[in-house]
């Protein structure tokens, strides 16, 4: 079976080498008796000016270092855009960099490398509390709907691509949220990536869908909660517009918007 990774790896590829040129600062951070590393790109103006942040996390078995090829960065320049490293879990046999995926899972240690990054990154910069995102790919993607469950109030909106819901996730705040799925994807059934956009739409209140272009249906709320979905033919893969789509979407909702 095709690992994830590798797929990410293809999507990915057309933009490593402009990445590989990119100055990332590198912060670390000791959580739980544990280090922890994350990848941190950050506009100049961040120092002086409120920015959006970005939280971006990798798949299973992959690292920040191959994950910041995917360049959100330069799909929002004016943001910090920041790539955390996986520690290694146990899923399906395999041991390999990853995320937690459930309340109390690996003791919360993610839940927890979260809150340090988010204050840290407070005192180094000027962050904009009302632009906080959240956003990942698989695994990555799971623990995205981790933190709108359990941290809800801390983001302003999420993006999941080939996600699915943790066993026992279940989100209750309304929040904007998008996400992209393949039908074809082999590793996350495309089952179990609608029902968790069903649930994202059940949480926000919202039902009837309208087109928003190829491959794309808006679910509009009257709280300004909407889900977005972008259905693709392809596989388990992060699509080469992908990065685009998210940072307009961000852009388009800070909280209470």
């Amino acid at each position: 079976m095709t690992h994830p990774v590798m797929r990410l790896v293809l999507a990915a590829a057309t933009v490593l080498s402009a990445a590989a040129g990119a100055s990332p600062k590198v912060m670390t951070w000791n959580v739980g008796g544990l280090p922890r590393r994350a990848l941190v790109y950050a506009p100049a103006s961040a120092a002086n000016s409120k920015a959006p942040l970005v939280l971006a996390f990798h798949g299973f078995g992959d690292t920040n270092d191959n994950f910041q090829g995917v360049e959100l960065e330069k799909a929002w320049p004016q943001a910090i855009v920041v790539y955390p490293q996986g520690l290694r879990v146990l899923r399906s046999g395999a041991a390999m960099a990853g995320w937690q995926t459930e309340k109390f899972g690996d003791e919360d240690r993610d839940l927890q490398f979260v809150d340090a990054m988010l204050a840290s990154l407070r005192e180094r910069y000027k962050v904009d509390d009302t632009r906080i995102y959240a956003t990942g790919f698989s695994n990555g993607a799971i623990f995205t709907y981790l933190l709108w469950a359990e941290r809800p109030n801390v983001f302003a909106a999420f993006a999941a691509v080939a996600a699915r819901l943790g066993n026992s996730v279940l989100p209750t705040v309304p929040k904007p949220l998008l996400q992209v799925g393949g039908k074809d994807d082999g590793n996350i059934p495309f089952a179990l990536q609608e029902h968790a956009m069903e649930t994202a739409r059940h949480v926000d209140g919202v039902s009837k869908g309208e087109s928003c272009g190829p491959n794309c249906t808006l679910y509009p709320s009257a709280n300004r909660t909407p889900v977005m979905t972008f259905i693709h033919d392809g596989g388990h893969e992060w699509p080469d517009w992908t990065s685009q789509q998210i940072a307009k979407f961000f852009q388009d909702h800070p909280s209470g918007r």
